[in-house]
């Protein structure tokens, strides 16, 4: 299996939910309690991109540190969720894949997890399917 990472709020039931996935699939995830150890501005930016390139898919509206950014740009947004990591949306699992490329999701609901966790389809040489697949 890829490296799994989920950035998670031990007090927040989605990510109690999506810890509880994970354990059930028998996945070891790498926990990571950003509100204690907040991740860098480049950290998140990678995020952002893994998630489609908008930081605000990635951030809290109701929380009050959110106040004034309603009409920030990109940069404004990743600077403040390094400077107040509670503005990032949780939980968040990262899966870093050779094959595949790395990915991440929001698991809200935490079932959304689990698209990031199906067995990839094979390649030619791979005994599966796959472009190519219908030549042998």
């Amino acid at each position: 299996m890829s490296d799994v990472t989920v950035w998670l709020n031990p007090r927040c039931s989605k990510c109690r939910g999506a810890e509880e996935l994970l354990a059930d699939r028998g996945v070891q995830a790498e926990k990571v309690f950003y509100l204690d150890t907040p991740p860098s501005r480049q950290e998140i930016a990678r995020v952002v991109e893994l998630l489609g390139g908008d930081p605000r898919s990635l951030i809290r509206t109701g929380e009050a540190e959110y106040a004034g950014l309603e009409h920030a740009g990109s940069g404004a947004l990743l600077d403040a969720m390094a400077e107040h990591p509670v503005l990032i949306e949780r939980p968040l699992v990262i899966v870093r894949d050779a094959l595949r490329g790395d990915r991440a999701v929001i698991a809200r609901p935490p079932e959304r997890l689990l698209e990031l966790l199906e067995p990839h389809t094979t390649y030619p040489g791979g005994g599966g399917e796959g472009p190519g697949a219908a030549a042998r």
